[in-house]
């Protein structure tokens, strides 16, 4: 102890962050303050609180850092605390599965929501409490701006090489084809900078910018792109009357309302952009040892402007922390719109801290539990289907028939268990048969591994289908232990085995999303399956009959131009930059013999 009160007594009085080790040279406490030297000595005095004389005990030495203003010190403590999460700074609980909106850091940047945010240069907005809110941005998005929405590296080289083709996005004129070189990363980036100003809230820019243009097309007589660009404005315009509109002349300001309890503070934040409130969001801060309310609110201010890329020049608060940012000016208002958006600032900490009460740390599982619960009675099921299965099958004009059974554990897709089937006893478009064949199939080998059935299982079809997978339980004698239900499409009716009348469930009812989500999930899975089958079928029947072609040319040919057809339709002197000459000779006798 004396030792580190020495070094106390030796830091700086200047402004800082200050780090407390233990023995094994681990960080334990990172604090942050106006005068180091004051700040540190305040931990040696006798009226300690008995969470930070234990801390105390354990620090073996001090380690600090000079900033030049208070505001850097601020934002050095809020991202060593994140970085090295010491035992006793305070705890930041966060909804980790909050949507972002990215902005992807590559050539021709896509715009898309995430869940999972990548320090890898990318531009992240958010966190959005409502998923809703997430959509509507990215549709106004969408109609604003065609962006592209493919996962291709459109590296400059690439697109020079002709490494792309433009896809039905482009057709439909939701792209402008940058991968064929069809629009300029300068057009494109122009997009991507006004995309960037509404995720900010900044709409008046973006207004600015397309009614100048819009001006510019009709001095030069160009109507149709005029109105285009008129267009766009009342989208916007539209978009910007559903915002809640405070007080215009507020301008930009982040307004953080606070509701404590105990050991934990909740802090809520809003974005005002010109008067309007365009985002909020809110966090939990749990202490470890006495922090003062000021200090956690000086710490939530810091992190959240940082996450929401926050400039605004006011920060509207009721308890002014002591280290302030620099530039920016706080207010505690008494009175007016400023007031009236604190108050709805607390109203929405002071909800948000009910909710954590009621809900707490178990409502995932809870809420698992109640879906499978409400599944029980809707269908009549005789225990909780913790796992279910869902029946597909697939076929165009009866070639190459396959099946596809997805699994759910406790509600969920267990994507592992998936499985993919070939029809090999049925010959023709018969879904009755091959539905019956997967069915005996699937539960055979279960039976026959010791395996545990399914609580419930779900047939994409209606009475014809379902009859066809009842056949085949009853001849496997399981048919009492593993209900079966179908479901038609046209009307999303439930069936039942041996009643012709079917159940109607709610639209609305948590039991119906899930048995389409299991049926949407089996129809994809078979039908990616049946593509990728039919796609080496056709493959293999045209380009293995010609002499001379192997499998290496054959994937050299199907990469450039994508089908055999195409391949038909290419001139001579585009194969040949392909396969050569020889090659392309045998491939042209070959497509003359077939004509």
């Amino acid at each position: 102890m004396e030792g580190i009160r020495n070094i106390a007594k030796n830091l700086p009085g200047s402004p800082g962050v200050y780090r407390f080790y233990d023995s094994e040279g681990k960080l334990i406490y990172v604090g942050k303050a106006k005068n180091l030297r004051k700040r540190v000595a305040s931990y040696f005095n006798k009226n300690l609180s008995g969470k930070t004389r234990v801390m105390m005990q354990r620090v073996v030495d001090i380690q600090h850092a000079v900033v030049e203003t208070e505001s850097d010190a601020l934002l050095l403590e809020n991202n060593l605390i994140k970085r090295y999460q010491p035992r006793y700074n305070v705890l930041l609980k966060d909804d980790k599965t909050f949507p972002w909106i990215c902005v992807k850091d590559e050539a021709f940047p896509r715009v898309f929501m995430t869940r999972n945010v990548v320090r890898d240069g990318s531009v992240y907005y958010g966190p959005y409490t409502s998923v809703v809110m997430v959509k509507t941005l990215l549709g106004l998005i969408k109609k604003l701006y065609p962006l592209r929405t493919c996962s291709h590296n459109l590296a400059k080289e690439k697109i020079e090489e002709g490494k792309y083709k433009v896809c039905l996005e482009y057709h439909l004129g939701n792209c402008l084809g940058p991968c064929e070189g069809k629009q300029s990363d300068q057009d494109y980036n122009e997009s991507i900078r006004q995309v960037k100003e509404i995720l900010k809230g900044n709409l008046h820019t973006v207004t600015i910018y397309l009614k100048n243009l819009m001006k510019e097309y009709a001095d030069a007589l160009k109507f149709e792109e005029a109105q285009v660009i008129k267009d766009k404005l009342e989208i916007i315009n539209k978009y910007r009357s559903r915002s809640t509109v405070v007080n215009p002349r507020i301008k930009d300001a982040d307004v953080f309302g606070v509701d404590a309890e105990g050991g934990n503070i909740f802090v809520n934040y809003l974005k005002i952009i010109r008067g309007a409130i365009v985002q909020t969001h809110t966090i939990e801060l749990r202490k470890r040892i006495e922090e003062s309310n000021e200090e956690l609110i000086a710490l939530a201010i810091t992190e959240l402007r940082e996450r929401h890329s926050s400039k605004a020049p006011e920060v509207i608060v009721t308890d002014i922390p002591d280290i302030r940012i620099s530039g920016v000016k706080y207010t505690n208002p008494g009175k007016g719109d400023k007031k009236r958006l604190l108050e709805l600032s607390e109203r929405n900490a002071r909800v948000y801290k009910l909710n954590r009460r009621k809900t707490g740390p178990k409502a995932p599982r809870e809420r698992i539990k109640q879906n499978m619960e409400r599944m029980k009675r809707d269908l009549h099921l005789p225990s909780l289907p913790e796992h279910i299965e869902c029946f597909d099958n697939s076929n165009i004009q009866g070639s190459d028939p396959v099946a596809a059974c997805v699994v759910f554990r406790n509600v969920k897709p267990s994507r592992k268990e998936y499985r993919h089937y070939n029809i090999k006893s049925v010959r023709g478009p018969d879904d009755y048969a091959s539905m019956e064949e997967v069915v005996f199939r699937r539960y055979r080998r279960m039976m026959d591994e010791d395996s545990s059935l399914p609580q419930l299982v779900i047939i994409d079809g209606g009475k014809g289908q379902l009859n066809a997978a009842v056949k085949s339980l009853d001849e496997l004698g399981i048919r009492n232990k593993v209900p079966v239900i179908g479901i038609a499409k046209k009307l999303e009716e439930i069936y039942f085995p041996g009643d012709s009348v079917p159940l109607y469930i709610d639209k609305n009812s948590v039991s119906l999303k899930i048995i389409q989500h299991l049926r949407n999930e089996a129809h994809r899975f078979g039908i990616e399956f049946h593509r990728n089958k039919r796609s080496k079928g056709m493959i293999k029947s045209r380009l293995d009959e010609i002499n001379g072609i192997g499998p290496k040319t054959k994937e050299v040919l199907i990469k450039k131009f994508g089908s055999f057809e195409k391949i038909k339709e290419a001139s001579p002197e585009e194969m040949e930059k392909v396969v050569g000459p020889a090659k392309t000779k045998k491939m042209q006798d070959f497509i003359r013999n077939l004509s």
